[in-house]
């Protein structure tokens, strides 16, 4: 009884550290609003830079629109992760995190949820004028859901390379060079299943692309959680 009851305790404390950080990065960005604006005007320019040089007839822009959209979160998402890191070390946050006497692997899961609403809350703005700018219906549930799911997988591995990244001097140029190679697979898949979906395409087609980026999203939250103490000890 008293080892179920540890047991028990340390779950609770281990879910309440992760709250708190997640609690302690969304209440920093809603008094700076820094990081989501600058991720937001980011992915806005990009969308609108793609639709001013780019003058398309209805009949592709099913074709483009799924490549234009991951571009733009992908770029948006990479911006976020550097400023997310970077600002939890300029400000001197991290080493704090670090030396707080909780598993280091709640630090991850903290910074990846916090790091994955930034990101959904610009998806979920950039959408509808995307719609609008290009006179299309994104209002899909199984898109919504593969755009979540790219997400997850892109921010996984972000947050465990960001915090790699941070320790360098050349982070904003050393982030995207590691992150792009091993997020491709995530990237491509969300891009075919995205583009089945606004095509209707046969479920059969999308499904394997479904399958990747469950997988995926499995694969890197588990290596994220094991090597995550590893990671920042260097």
């Amino acid at each position: 009884m008293q080892v179920r009851a540890a047991a028990e305790h340390s779950r609770f404390a281990y879910i309440r550290a992760i709250g708190a950080i997640v609690w302690k990065d969304l209440a920093a960005e809603l008094r700076s609003r820094e990081l989501i604006l600058s991720m937001l005007v980011f992915a806005l320019l990009v969308v609108l830079i793609f639709n001013f040089a780019i003058e398309l007839q209805p009949s592709l822009r099913q074709t483009i629109t799924p490549g234009v959209l991951w571009v733009t979160f992908t770029f948006a998402g990479s911006l976020g992760l550097n400023r997310s890191m970077s600002i939890e070390k300029d400000r001197g946050c991290l080493d704090g995190l670090l030396l707080a006497p909780v598993d280091r692997s709640a630090i991850y899961f903290g910074k990846f949820i916090s790091n994955l609403v930034f990101m959904l809350i610009v998806e979920i703005i950039v959408l509808p004028v995307y719609a609008v700018l290009y006179n299309m219906d994104l209002l899909n549930v199984r898109l919504l859901l593969v755009i979540l799911l790219g997400s997850i997988g892109y921010i996984a591995v972000g947050t465990l390379l960001s915090s790699m990244a941070v320790q360098t001097r050349m982070r904003d140029v050393l982030l995207p060079i590691m992150l792009f190679p091993v997020v491709l697979p995530v990237l491509l898949a969300a891009v075919k299943a995205s583009s089945g979906f606004l095509q209707n395409a046969e479920m059969q087609l999308i499904s394997p692309w479904m399958n990747i980026l469950v997988v995926y999203d499995v694969v890197f939250i588990a290596v994220s959680f094991m090597v995550f103490d590893i990671i920042v000890e260097e």
